[in-house]
């Protein structure tokens, strides 16, 4: 048996999910979504930053657009580490286009001017 805190909503629900991938303790039907697919297949949004030229910042802050595999979040961190963008950057500007292959893009949280 294995005891989750549901992030799905404020709430944290604790839960217990057995073998079977049964869920109790979940209060919605999310929770439950969550717990198994947190034990079967877990994945996570990444923020991070890239280095920035031409702007106010020498970094710039990013973010997968959508949840990716957790086991490719070591790749994806190399990946960002030689990523340069250059300024001006906008909220929503997509860096990098479907990273990894995940169908997720790597997207700018922050505008940026230049400098």
């Amino acid at each position: 048996m294995r005891e989750l805190v549901c992030i799905v909503c404020p709430r944290g629900c604790h839960m217990k999910v057995d073998d079977e991938l049964n869920v109790t303790g979940n209060f919605c039907p999310r929770g439950a979504e969550y717990a198994r697919a947190e034990l079967t297949h877990p994945t996570r949004v990444v923020t991070s930053t890239v280095r920035l030229e031409g702007g106010e910042y020498r970094r710039c802050p990013v973010k997968t657009s959508a949840p990716i595999p957790r086991e490719l979040i070591p790749r994806l961190m190399e990946t960002l580490s030689s990523v340069t963008a250059r300024a001006p950057v906008r909220v929503g500007q997509v860096l990098i286009p479907n990273v990894l292959d995940t169908g997720a893009d790597i997207l700018v949280t922050r505008e940026i001017d230049e400098a």
